[in-house]
């Protein structure tokens, strides 16, 4: 492609954008020869054939290519920012890459600042690894992009490249340096270039589980997953300094059955907890609008946390609903400040080794001490006594008088798959109860459950910092 065919496509030639660009339609190897003709690569017939796959599409646009079918709808900014849906805090906001304009996306926040909506942050592009787009290029598309943005308003903060929702690094062919790692690519890129200073944050998606061949055991897997790509994006190049974020987010890339049971539930809680656990440092769970419940290979469900009419009104909630409620407004303190993570550990097994109970401990801004509880053992209850260890100055302690305690779980919440009627049955908040607690007191951890423990400590000996 780097020279012009000077000719238009099949389409309207008096349409101009009929007449730009590049586009393949068809791929051979072979030679030609002294007089200028080809001669297909002969291939031995029993050889496995070779696919591609084009990195764009054809943007060229026509009225059949318009969707009014009402199964896909984007909102303007305006509606979004005035919805409500930001809950008035700042948004992050994607701008076009390998389908756009620099001018473009300089245009789309020059916009958006000038009406006064809030940006947290920019989001450059989407999945150029899904899209085969090479790191180099992609790169060098980020800093003209990068550019672009900046000349609108040098404060803002960009990032990506918002990878597909992969369980292990992104590699391909190497490069004259012998280098296979994506990520690893791409960060070298900008700092060859001099430019690592625009990227601002990295983010990907997280999709880790096929649909259609989801299992109970599965919910095992997660919190490896979750931390495992992490230290992967780190030990890739990222530097410490620039933080890890998750922009989309679902049990699968495909809606499936398990989206609304109480398996979602227990997996969102793992979700978040490892991810922060891990050294993530924003979580973005998706989609939060509401949408209708479909059928899919395991069972009638919805991607959402709400599940709606065809009018978009709210008719009832899915259980990562009350999971979200539950770490948003019991386990952290909502809108408060900072938390502090320690690490936290059970050892309630199965016979299999599969580890039932998972936890993670938070120090809250208003002095509380707060458990995330995982109960992922589907048939049984579980206890646990809470011991905090200050492992430095070799000393122990208890949540002390009154703990709040909240569970939601299987108790509560079961989806009935029911076709279009599908819906949970029961459906019950989750189960509350304040409890006077002293060094010995043992809390039941409910079947397939998550559950919160949140209370003041026993003091310290000799009142040291923990």
């Amino acid at each position: 492609m780097s020279e012009s065919s000077n000719t238009c496509d099949e389409h309207d030639p008096n349409d101009s954008r009929n007449c730009v660009g590049y586009a393949v339609q068809q791929i051979e190897l072979g030679s030609i020869d002294a007089s200028g003709r080809f001669a297909p690569a002969p291939r031995d017939p029993a050889e496995r054939a070779t696919t591609y796959t084009g990195s764009s599409i054809d943007p060229w646009h026509s009225a059949e290519d318009i969707r009014d079918g009402g199964d896909y709808q984007h909102t303007g900014f305006d509606l979004f920012f005035t919805s409500g849906i930001t809950n008035n805090l700042p948004a992050m906001i994607p701008v076009t890459m390998l389908y756009g304009t620099p001018e473009d996306a300089a245009a789309q926040i020059a916009y958006i600042e000038k009406r006064g909506y809030p940006i947290s942050y920019i989001e450059m592009g989407e999945e150029p690894d899904g899209k085969h787009t090479m790191p180099e290029d992609y790169a060098a598309l980020y800093i003209q992009w990068a550019g672009a943005i900046h000349k609108v308003d040098p404060k803002l903060k960009l990032g990506g490249p918002i990878f597909e929702g992969v369980n292990k690094d992104i590699t391909l062919w190497p490069d004259s340096k012998g280098r296979i790692s994506w990520m690893g690519r791409f960060v070298a890129y900008l700092k060859d270039h001099h430019h690592l200073s625009d990227l601002a944050f990295v983010s990907f998606e997280h999709y880790p589980f096929e649909p259609c061949t989801i299992t109970w055991k599965d919910l095992y897997r997660e919190p490896q997953l979750m931390k495992g790509i992490l230290q992967i994006w780190r030990a890739d190049g990222v530097p410490k300094d620039v933080p890890l974020m998750v922009t989309e987010n679902h049990l699968s890339w495909q809606l499936t059955g398990p989206m609304t049971t109480i398996f979602a539930a227990l997996w969102l809680a793992d979700n978040v907890g490892s991810f922060f656990e891990g050294g993530g440092a924003a979580f973005y769970h998706s989609p939060i609008q509401p949408q209708g419940v479909n059928n899919t290979c395991l069972g009638w469900s919805s991607w959402s946390n709400f599940v709606s009419n065809e009018n978009y009104e709210i008719r009832g909630y899915t259980s990562p609903y009350y999971a979200a409620r539950l770490i948003n407004l019991e386990w952290v303190q909502h809108r408060s400040g900072v938390h502090q993570m320690f690490p936290s550990a059970t050892n309630i097994k199965d016979a299999d080794g599969n580890l039932l109970v998972t936890t993670y401990a938070l120090h809250r801004p208003d002095g509380n001490w707060s458990l995330l509880l995982v109960n992922r053992d589907e048939n049984n209850s579980h206890t646990v006594r809470a011991s905090f260890e200050d492992a430095k100055e070799k000393r122990n302690s208890s949540f002390f008088g009154n703990v709040f305690l909240l569970s939601f779980g299987s108790d509560q919440y079961v989806w009935i798959n029911d076709g279009p009627n599908s819906h949970p049955d029961p459906n019950l908040p989750p189960s509350a109860a304040i409890i006077d607690t002293d060094s010995q007191t043992i809390f039941t951890l409910p079947k397939a459950s998550i559950t919160v423990i949140r209370g003041r400590l026993r003091k310290w000996p000799q009142q040291l910092p923990v």
